[in-house]
């Protein structure tokens, strides 16, 4: 019997002593995520919060600072247009988002159905995610181009008797914020599509056929099956893409031309961050830096929270 136990303890101990040669490896292996996350994200976000409590920037020729004033940028911050430039930027990422996740959703369901057989997917998801991989830059040029006041738009729209006189949309409130909008979803929606798809198909196809069974229809199929398996990557996509939404800057500023539209209704928070930056004023750069990774985390956690919190009984 003793022996018996000796033999068991000997194998574990072999057991965990193989295992551990193997985690080893893995250790090995993040070791470069490791490096460079200090190097190049850790290190800079503790720099940026220490600078955001100096009051540093050049006047001309003129360096002014560094010099402690503690929480004061954040103060001054808060008495600027900041929470305008917020608002703008939720109102585009809203109206760019919606439509992104309910038609991406779609198409990932029929491209992933196989009882509908659909001639040429490849062909069509291909197309779909082109637009994804055209520079921000080229598109925002090519909608101003074609949705200004002498644009082939306007001109179409003119000559069909739809309008009476061309709409100059860049310098429209709600014009230019739908263009920006507009941008955003044709260049992302091909990339969610994608995600939903791969997840869709890693769903288990016996799920919907005892569901078939069971006299559930399409949409029954979809809401009680699909969506609640689909979470995880919901999740993920709403996440990256509220973080992209904050980050919004290449399209509203080439497509404003960096004003921000008319009353910088279009001026995002990165493009206000950008200013400061320009002008080399580091603390209150820093400071919008930190007030943007708070807003990021915030938001992020919340999505997270609201996607997974638990059903009272």
């Amino acid at each position: 019997m003793a022996a018996n136990q000796k033999g068991a303890t000997a194998v574990r101990r072999s057991k965990n002593a193989r295992a551990v040669r193997y985690n080893k490896w893995g250790y090995i292996f993040l070791i470069p995520f490791i490096v460079t996350f200090l190097m190049f994200q850790l290190v800079p976000l503790v720099n940026t919060f220490y600078n955001s409590l100096f009051e540093y920037y050049r006047d001309g020729r003129k360096v002014i600072g560094p010099n402690w004033v503690g929480i004061e940028n954040y103060v001054t911050l808060f008495k600027t247009d900041l929470l305008k430039y917020s608002g703008n930027t939720a109102i585009m990422w809203v109206m760019g988002f919606i439509p992104q996740i309910l038609v991406s959703l779609l198409l990932a369901q029929w491209f992933s159905d196989t009882r509908l057989k659909i001639k040429g997917s490849a062909f069509f998801k291909t197309v779909i995610y082109l637009p994804n991989l055209i520079m921000a830059s080229a598109f925002s040029m090519l909608f101003f181009a074609l949705f200004s006041a002498n644009g082939p738009v306007n001109h179409i729209l003119v000559n069909m008797g739809i309008l009476k006189q061309p709409i100059d949309f860049i310098n429209n409130i709600w014009g230019a914020r739908s263009l920006v909008a507009a941008m955003n979803f044709l260049m992302w929606f091909g990339n969610t599509t994608i995600l939903l798809m791969a997840g869709i198909m890693g769903i288990d196809v016996s799920l919907y056929e005892a569901a078939e069974v069971d006299g559930a229809n399409s949409w029954q199929r979809f809401t009680r099956i699909t969506l609640p398996l689909l979470k995880p990557i919901l999740i993920y996509v709403i996440i990256t893409s509220l973080i992209g939404g904050i980050q919004m800057f290449d399209v509203p500023q080439i497509l404003t031309d960096g004003s921000g539209g008319i009353n910088r209704t279009s001026m995002t928070l990165i493009m206000y961050l950008n200013k400061h930056l320009y002008s080399k004023n580091f603390g209150l750069g820093g400071a919008l830096s930190v007030i943007l990774f708070v807003i990021t985390t915030v938001l992020s956690l919340s999505v997270y929270y609201l996607m997974y919190r638990k059903k009272e009984d």
